[in-house]
Order: structure tokens, then C-alpha cells, then sequence
């Protein structure tokens, strides 16, 4: 470029001196103009122009500078300036007479013509006067102008031009063509026919003939006609033709159902733009369909992402069958739902719905209940020749699915359909799921459901026998009693699974009734009858030792407690003891104060420990053996300083120094049961034992100064104390409450630091706790809980628990758990402590406290399996959270083995999505699939199992699957936010991927 110029700038400069010098010699002629017409006829267009324009500055005749201001403007077209259409307009306006005029329009639209840039031509040959331009021009001129329309797709102004030079020598076979593919454009295949044939003898045109013509007679339904044509160019065609013969080929032989000819050539097919569309895929997938190859024509089928038309019907239909075939039932039950939603073709809808409801109760369906699925069908199409069967279906699905809650809703609020027996099954079976779930008065709402239609035998002693449960839970003991003699006196009680331990549980309920003599009878029964349950038959012969122990049968006792530890009981130590007491009682005393003696070592870790050693103190005492006694005590207050028995052993220790004139040493641990246990009764025995040493010993103001300093203790108000204490103790012994309270608080008002503080203070906490005045039960029980270790400690501990539990205050609840953990002589509330306390933790998100008590629960020895399936489940749960995924997975396992209900279907989620981590797809499936069928009533984790379940099938390459399982938790579980925000993520994710093989698939605008 900077050559050229350099050339251009040299020729102006000679040109200009050669013309100062030369004016008088040319002044008359035109050799300077002739050199610029040379230069623009040689394509040196910028010399050129600078030529003509230096010229037209000094020239004064019109007419040549006329022709300047033209080739000035057509050297500016050619060079492609910006200002060149605005030259060439400025010429034809200045120069309105020229006549070049007519050729300048012409030339400048066939420049843009030739340079592709139809737009601009079409600007120019809108000027041009068509009348002047001679026969040749015009022929030529008609068809730039059609051919600049036709690639501007503006083809009805096309078509006119190309008309007008359709006979033309010159361009007439080349406007035929045209014409012929506009008509083929517009969908005129006759009149393209027709044109096409005219020019097929020319050997330009043949090859793109070979592909319209092909093209034309599928679409007219020549599809014969359209293979031989499309084959005839097939193998020498270039790709992108090749492509779409093969899908014509290909498609060609699919309408003639010659589906083995057609897959070869509908496989080559490349897509537009490198994309299928599910048209595609559905005519592969049904070629194969028909050739029985159902794994490829899934492998087709299922890229029908998204499709809504009877097309896509069509081929999620065949995609069901095709997973039928393959024994793929849960992808069946997909494609079928998806089918039967669409009604393009109302006979595939009504037979895809009902494939869907009978693969719903065969393999269980997460997205709505089995009953309501095989009813909806029914009432849908209530003369369809499969209704009968359906039904017997439907009432075996109540119980199947286990989906008991919206079965039950169901049967109560559809009155097309009544089936008094599956109501009686599904209302007792869901009053199980509450009962487990420990909400107890509800269970007993649906047993006796169930019991108003009593139709089953055996489901009728079933509910009689779970109600007595659910009052035995609730303390109803007396109700309990009753229906579980009820439930015996059913013939058909025998044969159902709770009649094995019935006899058990009615003895229980004697016994806790006070019933011992029953109680007796019941559990030598049990014991003489049971040869299965192992676990049961040792705490019976427990019980039954308790009931002769309690009855003052105390050889019997023996023989029993004897039993349980010859079978092994959980309670050894407890059989141990009790048997070691019941001697005393037989005037076997060397040989219990044997037993007791051997238990610290045979049993070191014992609850009962203590009770041994005082115990066997209190023998001693008996025996007049004061040294072995107060051994005994020593032993308890040292090696279990946190005993209940320690302010008693100080006591009795004290007793014995005292009466055996050891007054100075009895004194002092006086003063110190005294000190450390304020309020107790042992402390206000201390005092009194106290005080009479310091009187003997003449030291009574001594007494007075000690007992000023103990705030229990009020001197000179003590009577006034004790008789307002027993006007408010009477009322409260008589059930009479509000009296009580009234009474309670004065003493309290009036005595703050009495000395009987303590129980009053006790009592009005159990009298609010009773009438569930929460605030004020918690504030009486905590001064129990707060002073020191007394005889209301741990049954304070407990309630102030239970109420900030039950106030869900998890926070303040640890505190009071934790005590009681350490402090509590009753192994329940050692049970209760810790279950609770990885409750509360886990509550509150201290994961790793929540672990560490659940592994204390799961140690306990005499907990349900629900309990301990919540333990495992706890430490899964919180696993999870802390990152430790290997961990969550073994307690997951084990939470499955004992678990029912919810915590049983969670433990089944896990499963499967720890398969799903290990890659195991397929398998993660499989649980997903047991998931929905026993655990349906609990949809959250229906929910999360879909979403894992559409993660396993596009990680099998099944995107129909994915999808549409993910579009169905969309719009079927928007209950649960969590959930269906994590179905839309994946489900963008995958139709992104996706839309780059399929164009069918629409995706949302990220932004």
C-alpha cells in the first residue's frame, strides 16, 4: 500500500510541473484526462482518482468534469471508501443531465453485485432506468437483480426478475434453477419438479438436483423414489449433503417400515448444526424397537428430553415397553407416568396410566401413594375391562406399600370406593407407625379405628392387644389390664405374633399394679411356656423373684432371682443383691452378710454398690458388730463419695461412736452431716444428736453459736416451724392441691430456711408439675436440684429435665442430664440421662458431644431397639456434619438392621447414597427402588431418593431418566424447599449438557 501511494505521489508531482511547463502546448486537448482514463482501466484505481480529481479542479468544461466527479466516485466504490456512495450520490445530483448517470447505477450495483454484497447492489439497482439499458444490459441486469433478492430470501420479488429471463439463452437455465428452488423453499414440490427437470441436463446443477429432487419425493410420500434418487449421489456427495441424504434415505425407509434398511443410514445422519432432535432419536430408537434391539432403542429413547407432543408419546411408550423387556421396571415406571400424561393419543394415555399403576404396586412409587394411583386410574376410566383386577390390587396396596397415613385418608375421605377390611388393616397398621414413633394416645385412636371395623379376625385381636399397649405406656394400667386380658380371650389370638409375649406383658401389668399374687401367676406361666424369647424369660424370673420379695416370700424370691442369674440376666447384680437381702429376711444372716461383702468385688462397677455396703453396715449394726460397720460405711463414703447412702453411712457412723462413749468423734461427723447436707433429714437428726452431746457436756451456748450458723436450723422458731409445716403437709397427704399450695408457699414465705424447706419445696414442685405450671414447678424444682445431695435429688433431676425438654430448652436441659448421669442411683434415670443428653446435643449441633453419648445409650444393656436405632442414628447423623462420611456409613448400617418407620426409611436413604459414592449406580438404585416401595409414607426421604435416583441414571447414560425424574420432584415435593432447589440445579446442569447433541431441549436464559 505505502508503494502505490509513493507511485501516486510521484506521478502528481511530475504531472503538475510537466503541466506548468506544457499549458500553452495541451491547453486544447485532452491527453491528461486520457491518461486517467488509462490508469482506471489498468484497475489503478487510486492514482486514478487522484488524477481525475486534480484534473476536475482545474478543468472548466462541464462535460468533463462531469465524467471526472464520475470515475472520482467509481474509483471510491471500487477501493471500498467510506464516503463512496455518497460520491457517486453527489455526482448524479450535480450532474442531473449526464449521461453516465444510468451506468454509473448500473456499475456501481453490479461492483457490489460481484463482491457479494447484495444488499448494496439492491440499494443501486433501484435507480437504474430499466427503459434505457439495451436488450443485452437488460437480460443481465433482470437477473443480478433477482439473484440479489433471492439471497436476501426475499423470493416473491426474486421470483418476478427471474420470470422475466426464465427463456433467456443466457441466464435462463441459471433462473430456472432459482425458481425451481423457491418453489422447493415454498413447499411447491410440483412446480420445483417441474423447473428441475428443465435443467437437469445442465452438469452444474446436477449434483444439488440429485439431493432436491430426493428431498421432494419424501416429502410427496415418494419414498421409494426418494431412495433411489438419494442413493444415486450418495457416496460421491460431500459430507454435509451426504448427512442429509442419509437422513432422507433413512427416514424413507422408515415410512415404508423396512426398519432394518433404515437404522444404517439414519445412524450417518450428522443433525443440524451437528445436533439431533428428538424426532431423531425417536425413529432410531423405534427402528431398533422393531428389530427387538430394546437396549439400543433405549439408548435412543431415552434423549427425548422434554418433549410434549404425540411424538415424544409415542416414544415414551416404547421406551417403557423396551425397560419391560430388559426387566428395568423403575425406569418402565418413569416412561409409562410420562406417557399417560400426555393425551396426543388417548389410547396410549389410558394404556400407559394403567401400566404405570400396575408397576406402581408391583415395585412402589415415590411420587404418590400405590392407593391412590390404582385409584385414580379407576376412576378415571371406570369401564376399562382391568378395573376388577385393580381393585383386588388396591386393597392389597393399603397394607404393601405401607404407606398407612394417606391410605387411611384416603378410605376416610373417598366414598366411591369403601372397603371396610382394608380400612381395619391400614388404620391399625398406621396406629403402629405412631405407636413406635412414642406418641401413644394418637396410636390409640386408630386401634380403635381399626376395632370399629372388625372384620379380620386376627387384625382385631391385633388392636386390642396394641391398645392395652399404648395405656400400659401411658401408665392406664388398669385400662392396659383389661384389654390385654381381652386380647387373650380371642380365639384367633394364638395365631397372630403378639401372643408369644402377652402373657409377659400381663404380668407386668399386675405387677405394676401391686397385683403380686396375679403378678406370680402370670410370670410362672410365662416362664413354664416361653421357650423362644431368651431376653423376656430372665427378667421374668426377675419380676417374679420381685413379686415373692415384695409378697414376704422370700424362699421362692431366692429360687427365682437364682433362675435369672443361672440364665445369664442383664441384671446380675440386681438378682444378686436382691438375693443377698431376701437371707436376712429367712435368718440367713452370715450368709447375707456374705453375699454383701462379696459384691464390691464380684460387681465393682454395680449401681447398687452402695445399697450393698450400707446394707451390709446396717447388718453389722444389727449383729453388734460396730468395727465391721463402720468399716462397711467407711468403705461407702470413701470409694463412692456421690452416693444417696453417704449422709446416712456419716449418720449411722456417728450413732455407733456416739454409743459407744465416743461422744467427742460421734460429734464431729454430726457437725458434718450437719455442714454438708443441709435440710436433709439425716441433717436434722445430726442436730438433734448434736445437741444432746452438747448438753451432757454442759456446753449448750456452745450449741447455740454452731446452730445459729446453720441455715436450716431456726432455734427459737422451731416449733411454729414444724406446725406450719404439718398444716400444709395434711391437705397435700388428703389430695387436697390448692389447698396444699396455698399452705406450701406460706410455710416457705414465713420459713425460707426452715427446716422443712426442702419438702415444701419438693411438694409444690410435684403439685405444679402435675397441674403443667411449668415456670413454677422448674423454679421449686431447682432448689432441690441446687442444695446438696438429698432424698429428692434425683427425682428433681428428672422432672426439672423433662420440663426444659418439653419447653424445648435443650440448652438448659444439659446441665440438669449431666448430673443426673453421675448422681442417679436408678439405672432407668442413668438410661434417661443419657439418651437425652445426645437428644439435646445433637439438638443444639454439638456434634461431637451427641456421638460421644450416643456411644454411652448404645452401652446401656437394657434399652428397645428404637432407642438404639436413634443412638446409630445420632452418630450417623452427626458424623455426616462432622465430615467423617465413613463413620455415618457404618452407624447407617446398623441403624437398618434394628430400625422401623422414618428412622428406618433415613437408614435406607443413606444406603443408597453411599452406593451411589462408591459409584455403585446401579445398586444405589436398586435400595432407592425398596425405598419407594416399603417406605412411601415418609416423602421427604422419597424426595432426596428421587434426586439421588436421577443423579445414578444419568451417570448410567440414561438423560430421559434424569430429567424427568428431577421435573417430577420439581413439581411434586414443594413442600420441601431443600430438596426440589437441589432437582432444579442438576436439571440445568444436565439439559446444558445435554442441548449440545439435542436441539429439542430448551434451556432457561441463565440470566
Amino acid at each position: 500500500m505505502l508503494r502505490n501511494l509513493l507511485t501516486v505521489l510521484l506521478f502528481i508531482v511530475f504531472y503538475f510541473s510537466s503541466y506548468s511547463q506544457q499549458t500553452a502546448v495541451f491547453t486544447n486537448d485532452l491527453v491528461q484526462f486520457n491518461q486517467a482514463i488509462s490508469l482506471y482501466e489498468n484497475n489503478q484505481f487510486l492514482a486514478a482518482q487522484a488524477l481525475f480529481t486534480a484534473i476536475k479542479e482545474h478543468e472548466v468544461d462541464e462535460t468533463v468534469k462531469s465524467d471526472c466527479a464520475y470515475y472520482i466516485a467509481n474509483c471510491a466504490v471500487r477501493l471500498n471508501q467510506q464516503d463512496a456512495d455518497q460520491l457517486m450520490e453527489q455526482f448524479v445530483e450535480n450532474y442531473p443531465t449526464s449521461i453516465k448517470r444510468n451506468s454509473a447505477f448500473i456499475n456501481v450495483a453490479t461492483f457490489y453485485f460481484e463482491n457479494g454484497k447484495y444488499s448494496h447492489a439492491r440499494k443501486w439497482f433501484d435507480k437504474v432506468d430499466e427503459t434505457s439499458l439495451s436488450r443485452g444490459v437488460l437480460e443481465k441486469f433482470q437477473f443480478n437483480n433477482g439473484y440479489a433478492f433471492f439471497k436476501n430470501k426475499r423470493h416473491n420479488e426474486a421470483k418476478k426478475y427471474f420470470n422475466k429471463v426464465s427463456n433467456s439463452n443466457t441466464y435462463g437455465a441459471q433462473a430456472k434453477y432459482y425458481l425451481g428452488f423457491i418453489a422447493y423453499e415454498g413447499d411447491d414440490y410440483e412446480e420445483a419438479t417441474e423447473l428441475f427437470e428443465e435443467v437437469k441436463e445442465e452438469e452444474r446443477y446436477s449434483k444439488d438436483l440429485s439431493y432436491y429432487q430426493a428431498d421432494m419425493n419424501f416429502k410427496l410420500g415418494k419414498f421409494q423414489k426418494a431412495i433411489d434418487l438419494g442413493k444415486e449421489q450418495f457416496e460421491q456427495s460431500p459430507p454435509k449433503e451426504k448427512s442429509e441424504l442419509s437422513k432422507i434415505i433413512g427416514e424413507s425407509y422408515f415410512n415404508l417400515q423396512k426398519y432394518e434398511d433404515a437404522i444404517p443410514y439414519l445412524v450417518q445422519y450428522k443433525g443440524k448444526k451437528g445436533r439431533w432432535n428428538n424426532t431423531d432419536y425417536y425413529q432410531l430408537g423405534y427402528a431398533h424397537y422393531k428389530q427387538n434391539d430394546y437396549e439400543n432403542a433405549i439408548h435412543e429413547f431415552n434423549k427425548i428430553i422434554g418433549g410434549d407432543n404425540g411424538v415424544a408419546q409415542n416414544a415414551y411408550y416404547h421406551l417403557a415397553e423396551s425397560y419391560l423387556k430388559v426387566d428395568k421396571k423403575q425406569q418402565a415406571l418413569n416412561a409409562f407416568k410420562n406417557a399417560s400424561e400426555m393425551d396426543y393419543s388417548l389410547e396410549i394415555q389410558e394404556d400407559a396410566w394403567f401400566n404405570y399403576a400396575k408397576l406402581s404396586y408391583e415395585i412402589g412409587n415415590s411420587y404418590q401413594s400405590v392407593p391412590e394411583v390404582l385409584m385414580s386410574f379407576i376412576t378415571q376410566y371406570q369401564k376399562n375391562e382391568n378395573n376388577e383386577s385393580l381393585k383386588d390390587l388396591l386393597i392389597d396396596s393399603y397394607v404393601t406399600s405401607k404407606n398407612y397415613k394417606a391410605a387411611v385418608e384416603l378410605l376416610e375421605n373417598n366414598k366411591s370406593f369403601h372397603n371396610k377390611l382394608a380400612y381395619q388393616k391400614v388404620a391399625f397398621f398406621r396406629g403402629i407407625e405412631i405407636y413406635i414413633e412414642g406418641d401413644y394416645n394418637e396410636a390409640i385412636i386408630y386401634f380403635e379405628k381399626s376395632l370399629k371395623e372388625p372384620h379380620d379376625a386376627i387384625f382385631k385381636a391385633r388392636a386390642t392387644y396394641w391398645k392395652a399397649e399404648s395405656d400400659y405406656q401411658l401408665s392406664n394400667f388398669t385400662e392396659s389390664l383389661i384389654g390385654y386380658k381381652q386380647f387373650l380371650q380371642f380365639p384367633k389370638a394364638t395365631e397372630t405374633p403378639e401372643f408369644s409375649n402377652s402373657s409377659y406383658n400381663l404380668a407386668y401389668n399386675e405387677f405394676k399394679l401391686k397385683n403380686y399374687t396375679e403378678a406370680i401367676d402370670r410370670f410362672t406361666f410365662f416362664v413354664a411356656s416361653n421357650t423362644s424369647n431368651n431376653a423376656a424369660k430372665k427378667d421374668a424370673y426377675l419380676r417374679l423373684g420381685d413379686s415373692y420379695f415384695v409378697s414376704s416370700k422370700y424362699w421362692p424370691a431366692m429360687d427365682s432371682y437364682n433362675k435369672a442369674i443361672e440364665l445369664g440376666s442383664l441384671d446380675l447384680d440386681y438378682a444378686t443383691f436382691q438375693k443377698a437381702i431376701s437371707y436376712g429376711f429367712v435368718d440367713r444372716t452370715e450368709k447375707k452378710i456374705e453375699e454383701l461383702a462379696n459384691f464390691s468385688n464380684t460387681f465393682p462397677k454395680s449401681m447398687y454398690r452402695d445399697d450393698a455396703l450400707y446394707e451390709l453396715g446396717n447388718t453389722f449394726v444389727s449383729q453388734n458388730n460396730n468395727n465391721n460397720a463402720i468399716e462397711a460405711y467407711n468403705q461407702l463414703v470413701q470409694e463412692l463419695p456421690g452416693s444417696s447412702y453417704v449422709s446416712k453411712a456419716l449418720l449411722k457412723k456417728a450413732l455407733i461412736l456416739d454409743n459407744t462413749g465416743k461422744s467427742n468423734e460421734a460429734l464431729t461427723l454430726f457437725k458434718k452431716v450437719a455442714n454438708d447436707f443441709p435440710s436433709t433429714p439425716e441433717a436434722l437428726q445430726a442436730v438433734a444428736s448434736a445437741k444432746l452431746i452438747y448438753i451432757d457436756q454442759g456446753k449448750v451456748n456452745e450449741y447455740g453459736n454452731w446452730v445459729r450458723t446453720l441455715d436450716f436450723v431456726e432455734v427459737v422458731d422451731s416449733e411454729l416451724d414444724d406446725a406450719t409445716f404439718q398444716a400444709a403437709e395434711q391437705p397435700y397427704l388428703e389430695h387436697k392441691t390448692p389447698q396444699a399450695i396455698t399452705r406450701f408457699e406460706e410455710y416457705i414465705n414465713q420459713f425460707p430456711k426452715g427446716k422443712h424447706a426442702l419438702h415444701a419445696h419438693f411438694y409444690l414442685a410435684q403439685m405444679y408439675y402435675s397441674e403443667d405450671k411449668k415456670e413454677k414447678a422448674i423454679s421449686h424444682y431447682s432448689y432441690v436440684a441446687d442444695i446438696d445431695r438429698n432424698e429428692f435429688t434425683e427425682q428433681a433431676l428428672v422432672r426439672i429435665s423433662q420440663l426444659y425438654l418439653n419447653e424445648k430448652e435443650p440448652q438448659n436441659a444439659i446441665e440438669y442430664l449431666s448430673r443426673l448421669e453421675t448422681e442417679a442411683d436408678f439405672p432407668q434415670n442413668v438410661t434417661f440421662a443419657r439418651i437425652n443428653s445426645m437428644k439435646a446435643n445433637y439438638e443444639l449441633k454439638n456434634y461431637y458431644e451427641a456421638e460421644v453419648y450416643a456411644d454411652k445409650v448404645l452401652l446401656l444393656e437394657k434399652i428397645d431397639s428404637a432407642i438404639k436405632s436413634e443412638a446409630q442414628l445420632i452418630i450417623a447423623r452427626s458424623a455426616m456434619k462432622t465430615g467423617n462420611e465413613e463413620k455415618a456409613k457404618s452407624a447407617y448400617e446398623e441403624v437398618s438392621k434394628i430400625a422401623a418407620g422414618i428412622l428406618a426409611a433415613e437408614a435406607k436413604y443413606y444406603n443408597a447414597y453411599f452406593k451411589n459414592k462408591g459409584e455403585d449406580f446401579a445398586g444405589s438404585n436398586e435400595v432407592i427402588q425398596v425405598l419407594a416401595r416399603d417406605f412411601s409414607g415418609y416423602k421427604l426421604y422419597g424426595a432426596k431418593g428421587l434426586v439421588l435416583m436421577a443423579d445414578n441414571f444419568y451417570q448410567l447414560e440414561d438423560a430421559f431418566q434424569a430429567t424427568y425424574i428431577l421435573e417430577n420432584v420439581i413439581s411434586n415435593f414443594s413442600e420441601y424447599p431443600e430438596v426440589t432447589e437441589e432437582a432444579k440445579e442438576k436439571l440445568a446442569i444436565i439439559k446444558k449438557a445435554e442441548a449440545k447433541t439435542n436441539s429439542s431441549i430448551e434451556i432457561e436464559d441463565e440470566n
